[in-house]
């Protein structure tokens, strides 16, 4: 596992000349094995059919300084691209829609295509690995470390919204019906840029004291509720639409008695049977893919079935066509902007937020190591942790001055990197090339914001449940003492319960004073109690460090990877008994 020439010291290596470079880069362009090279191609399309032959032989692997072909790296990086289209797409998508900041179509809009390019940009920023000037210290990780908007502001967003539309921050009609709230957008904003500066700060930090500071047995339950709490969402848009008031309330008449409001092409009652379907025909075709796909169909899955989901709901007239022929061309950063302030009730949540940010983003640079075939241990291997911490603060902070919610290293491109056997930075750079090129068509955006709620309902149901069952692997590498058991009992009973009933808090405090400073610090209390994976989360961190270990209680702990790598030596060792026991049974005969 060979990491050079990505040194921590200084490069005493040749520089290359402006000659030497233009020289590969004619070569690159202008010969078959630059632009195409030997590779098989059909490897990646094959798919997995019982009556197919299986490939004898892997495909090659890039390292992470290989040369490999320009069709290569565009095919690998629009592959890149599209697995992370989901993800990156929803959070804008769920916060500006009615659970959230109840925005028009045109912001709507403009916030996916803006999270595209703003994902595309700040992805480049990890991958390319900055060295601070006069320091050991650098900014990103210099691998295929991709990120997109992280699905762990969700929650705190939605819950600080109700919160806002309840406390008169944001307003309502004389019905009682929530109007656009840019300013409480922008409030979200603002604050998430301040928190940012704690995973900033924590960067520089050993790795080894992160890790005992905030170790699985806090981050897995937290990962756990945060997906947990999502797929609530995700399960009333497969229904028709989430967000209340409105058609989930399923009142008689009104705007709002079928889903999404009177007047929208086929509407229909919340829970109707054809929402249902439609959901199903995403949730359906992720798993046929991932059962009879090739590689390249098994990580795009999830837009896959966005896809079929889509044609399915064109076919039978559940799309409008009026936003995205209204959407202009092309579309950009501060195209539209948001007055930024700071909302105090969601500052414990959202340090919380960049905690488990944080502490997924080593697990997911140490993934990325792994499975590009790199050292997961050494100092070079702490400098990569250090600079892909300080590139995910500092992204979340870029992300809000860029009118985006905080980002997060995104997990799901170690899959296609396994997959594809492709580790090389040329098809994550392609990757971040697509990406922008995705936002900057507005069109594209205003198809994506027209998806039918039962169909985008389907596929982040999906997503929202990948995330509590990360949680869950994360929970599985943690010894279950005595000890460890009773403090993940203390901090889910707490954590389910909020989750459950988010309501339960709300009427603990009964201050109707003008001071506004006081009933914001009550109303940051509530909105911490209400929030089940904050109130884990701090819970879990002051158990653990006050908790000491009992001596029959030690044992020896093991991360995630290692885990994996026990598990995958057991199966290979299956396979090879298996083998050994079917060429003896054919000697037999």
């Amino acid at each position: 596992m060979d990491d050079s020439p990505d040194t921590i010291g200084p490069d005493l290596t040749p520089k290359r000349t402006l000659a030497d470079r233009g020289r590969s880069l004619l070569r690159t362009f202008s010969t078959k094995q630059g632009l195409i090279g030997d590779y098989d191609y059909g490897f990646l399309f094959k798919p997995n059919l019982p009556f197919m032959k299986k490939a004898k032989r892997a495909a090659p692997f890039f390292g992470l300084h290989d040369r490999m072909p320009v069709l290569l790296a565009l095919l690998l990086g629009f592959q890149h691209a599209l697995s992370m289209l989901a993800g990156v797409i929803t959070p804008p998508i769920i916060i500006a829609g009615p659970g959230g900041a109840n925005l028009g179509g045109d912001d709507s809009q403009y916030l996916v295509s803006t999270s595209l390019i703003v994902c595309g940009i700040l992805s480049s920023i990890q991958i390319t690995r900055f060295h601070i000037y006069r320091s050991p210290y650098y900014i990103g990780t210099g691998l295929i470390s991709v990120v997109g908007t992280s699905f762990a502001v969700i929650p705190v967003a939605t819950g600080a919204f109700s919160q806002m539309y309840a406390t008169g921050f944001c307003p309502t009609d004389s019905g009682g019906l929530k109007r656009p709230c840019p300013e409480g957008y922008g409030a979200i904003l603002g604050t998430a840029c301040c928190c940012a500066l704690l995973e900033i700060a924590l960067s520089f930090t050993k790795p080894t004291l992160l890790k005992k500071i905030f170790p699985p047995l806090v981050t897995g339950p937290t990962v756990m509720l945060i997906g947990i709490s999502l797929i609530e969402s995700g399960f009333q848009g497969w229904a028709g639409g989430a967000g209340s008031p409105g058609c989930i309330d399923r009142p008689s008449s009104g705007p709002f008695s079928v889903c999404p409001t009177e007047g929208a092409p086929h509407a229909l009652p919340w829970g109707s049977a054809e929402y249902i379907g439609l959901g199903f025909s995403v949730f359906v075709t992720i798993i046929i893919c991932e059962r009879f796909g090739s590689p390249i169909m098994k990580s795009c899955a999830v837009v896959l079935g966005l896809l079929v989901g889509c044609i399915i709901a064109g076919a039978t007239g559940y799309f409008s066509s009026a936003g995205i022929s209204a959407a202009p061309a092309v579309s950009f950063i501060w195209v539209k902007t948001f007055p930024l302030s700071v909302y105090g009730p969601i500052v414990l949540p959202l340090l919380a937020v960049y905690i488990v940010l944080m502490m997924e983003a080593i697990g997911d640079i140490t993934a990325t190591c792994d499975v590009s075939k790199l050292s997961v241990e050494g100092k070079l291997f702490d400098s990569r942790i250090q600079g892909g911490v300080l590139a995910d603060g500092f992204n979340g902070l870029l992300a809000g001055l860029c009118t985006i919610t905080p980002m997060s290293t995104f997990a799901q491109n170690n899959g296609v990197i396994a997959l594809t056997r492709c580790a090389n930075r040329k098809a994550g750079y392609s990757a971040c090339f697509f990406l922008i090129v995705m936002g900057i068509f507005s069109k594209f955006a205003a198809a994506l914001v027209a998806i039918p709620a039962p169909v985008l309902g389907g596929m982040t149901t999906f997503l929202f449940s990948a995330v509590a069952v990360s949680g869950v692997r994360i929970i599985s590498t943690v010894p279950f003492t005595r000890r460890n058991r009773f403090i993940l009992t203390a901090a889910l009973s707490l954590g389910f319960g909020a989750t459950l009933v988010p309501n339960w808090f709300s009427f603990v405090f009964t201050y109707t004073g003008d001071n506004r400073a006081k009933q914001g610090f009550f109303n940051a209390i509530v909105l911490v109690m209400q929030t089940g994976f904050a109130v884990t989360a701090f819970l879990a961190i002051f158990l653990n460090l006050i908790l000491a270990e009992e001596i029959e209680d030690e044992a020896v702990s093991f991360t995630a990877n290692e885990a994996d790598v026990r598990d995958d030596q057991e199966e290979w060792a299956r396979i090879r008994r298996g083998k050994e026991d079917g060429r003896k049974s054919e000697e037999k005969i």
